[in-house]
């Protein structure tokens, strides 16, 4: 097992824009998806389930109070880069991996689950590690995608929204509790990914329900879920691909 940081009390981190989408129809088999973000430069409210005018095409696995808001780090688009040359270099940017926020200088090793931020006049908190899916595979045009995003845990992840209100583009991120300083993601993902059956962790933090669920089946069946569909859209690991010409260099 590699060794553990514990993440640091964190500095403000501002939120230059936000990020929406309506879900619309994606990929080769037309499924409804709102990956699709555009930058938001006004005011918008923040309810239980999230920003005004941010839709989700898929309800069983994206949306509801634990997924409320997603955040992507912006840390992670240069390393995309110089990884994935192929992939247009201007798709780099806030909005691609489908996140309502992407900020500097927040990752998954320097946050911890159940973090609670203040966001302007809204309080949220950090409810679960982002469960990369083929959608990435599509929309970026690599076969790969969602299984590099998982491997080498640039994920990002959800908060759920404790107190609402309307949030700001400039506002700023503040942590002002941190209940699990031993559970950064980083080792949540570990767990999750690597060690995948090891009982001594199987109550690192309150998870959410859904994970909660998962990590209990693991240890009751002895056996990790089969990935592939959520990875490949396939139980086979076919990928699927769709909209990768227009994200490629010509």
């Amino acid at each position: 097992m590699p060794a553990i940081l514990i993440p640091e009390i964190l500095p403000a981190v501002t939120i230059l824009q936000f990020l929406v989408g309506k879900a619309r129809p994606f990929g080769p088999q037309g499924e409804p998806s709102a990956i699709a973000k555009r930058q938001v430069m006004v005011p918008l409210q923040l309810t239980l389930l999230g920003l005004g005018g941010d839709e989700q095409g898929d309800s069983l696995h994206h949306g509801g109070p634990d997924k409320a808001l997603h955040h992507y780090p912006a840390d992670h688009y240069p390393r995309w880069r110089e990884d994935l040359p192929q992939v247009a270099a201007d798709h780099w940017k806030a909005g691609a991996f489908g996140e309502n926020l992407a900020p500097t200088g927040l990752t998954e090793a320097r946050v911890c689950i159940g973090d609670i931020f203040r966001l302007g006049p809204a309080l949220i908190q950090l409810s679960q590690i982002r469960q990369p899916c083929w959608k990435l595979n599509v929309r970026l045009g690599v076969p790969d995608m969602a299984q590099r995003v998982q491997d080498q845990t640039r994920t990002g992840w959800y908060y759920r929204v404790l107190e609402p209100g309307e949030v700001t583009p400039g506002v700023e991120v503040h942590l002002i509790d941190r209940p699990h300083p031993d559970w950064s993601l980083t080792r949540l993902a570990y767990h999750l990914y690597t060690d995948t059956l090891n009982r001594d962790a199987r109550q690192p933090a309150p998870l959410a329900p859904s994970l909660r669920q998962l990590a209990a089946k693991r240890l009751a069946t002895g056996a990790v879920e089969d990935w592939s569909r959520r990875l490949w859209h396939s139980s086979h690991g076919e990928t699927v691909m769709g909209e990768s010409d227009r994200m490629r260099k010509s």
